[in-house]
């Protein structure tokens, strides 16, 4: 059994992935905010080329909208965010990161996922397709002024994540069997370290563990003063909502930007807010540089100060979790978070985590106190574990 899964190499996860859009190590950040917004990907690679010397091309990096959101919330570029996106792309990769790794389509699952529970959050695959002679030299000369090119090497490249490492495994779970039924608790794969902020707390407080949860692949999680889930201010979330969400971030409470971030569009009342509190604090060229458009502005969405969603209020409204919700909750104003309890099963926490679109679940007691959060990497250690336990049952 163990044998027929890692007989699996890493392009048959790859099957049907689209190409890498990328940029290139030159690029700006203004350059990089214009890729994503022409772009249905939520991230870009970055490259490290020269075509026109034959060197190979390395990945040494991705991007996404909050990258570049954290970046424009740091003390030193919220005067001025217009120069602030002019700053070369490499500002926003971390230094000595393993968030991406090359590996060869021929490259075993094992090897993937031993790559990515070291820290790898993107495999980086070359695809089948190969180019050659003077077609090949065309294609690397063309591909070396062109925004979002594809082509590197000669040849095109693909993610793999570790979702589509999860996805795989419960493609094949029953192979697993009883490993699947048993209960997160018991398995050990609760994580009681996660980031968090208080409700009231200032929302740019938070930017240093949106930036962290980025790298993680989770989110910080909103608590009351009892750490009970309010909400969670999501990587994924801010990402839909464009560089203009800077502005929230500096200016709003954590409570304040869940209003914010939520309904696909701010609500009038809380951009006047916004916009009061960059005039407040002289910050003309971040008002300027991140005017709202109205059209963005959730209609039938306008809060009064009494109406801004609060732990009390969302309590009592039913807003907070309780038992009786099937795989998620919904919190203040549809914001939502996935959530599970300690006794639910492995499975089922995959299930919930790959429906939505997200490499963690939120772990929650019956009173909606927090008690810790399981990841796709807690997951893909314990299928590890697994797997070696099963060859080393085959040889004996």
């Amino acid at each position: 059994m163990a044998a027929h899964l890692l007989a699996h190499e890493v392009a048959d996860l790859c099957l049907g992935k689209p190409p890498l859009r990328s940029l290139t190590v030159s690029a700006t950040i203004g350059e990089a905010l214009a890729s994503l917004k022409s772009c249905e990907e939520n991230c870009i690679s970055v490259w490290d080329c020269d075509h026109f010397k034959n060197v190979d091309c390395i990945c040494v990096g991705k991007i996404c909208m909050v990258d570049i959101i954290c970046f424009l919330c740091k003390k030193e570029n919220v005067n001025s965010p217009s120069l602030a996106l002019k700053s070369p792309v490499t500002a926003l990769l971390p230094k000595d990161s393993v968030l991406v790794r090359h590996v060869q389509p021929s490259t075993s699952l094992l090897e993937a996922i031993d790559l990515i529970l070291q820290g790898a959050q993107n495999l980086v695959v070359p695809r089948e397709t190969r180019f050659s002679g003077s077609s090949r030299r065309k294609l690397l000369q063309k591909s070396s002024s062109t925004r979002g090119c594809t082509l590197h090497n000669g040849r095109k490249f693909c993610w793999l994540t570790q979702e589509d490492v999860i996805r795989y495994f419960l493609s094949s779970i029953g192979l697993f069997s009883p490993l699947p039924t048993a209960s997160i608790d018991a398995l050990g794969i609760i994580s009681t370290e996660f980031l968090s902020i208080g409700y009231h707390s200032s929302a740019s407080l938070a930017t240093e563990a949106i930036s962290r949860s980025l790298v993680d692949q989770t989110s910080v999680a909103i608590v009351d003063e009892d750490g009970a889930l309010i909400g969670e201010i999501s990587p994924f979330t801010l990402a839909c909502c464009g560089e203009t969400v800077a502005a929230a971030i500096t200016t709003l409470t954590a409570g304040e930007l869940l209003a914010y971030i939520d309904c696909g569009g701010p609500p009038e009342d809380i951009v006047r807010v916004v916009k009061e509190r960059l005039k407040e604090r002289n910050l003309e060229g971040m008002l300027e540089e991140f005017e709202i458009d109205p059209s963005d502005i959730s209609s039938n969405s306008s809060l009064s100060d009494e109406e801004l969603p609060s732990p009390t209020s969302s309590r009592s409204s039913g807003g907070r979790y309780n038992k009786s919700s099937s795989y998620s909750a919904r919190m203040v104003r549809r914001a939502e978070a996935i959530v599970c309890y300690p006794g639910s099963s492995l499975v089922a926490v995959m299930v919930q985590a790959i429906a939505h679109r997200v490499n963690y679940v939120w772990v929650i007691e019956e009173d909606c106190i927090v008690v810790g959060i399981v990841t796709f990497a807690n997951m893909l250690q314990v299928f590890r574990d697994q797997l070696e336990s099963m060859m080393l049952g085959h040889f004996d």
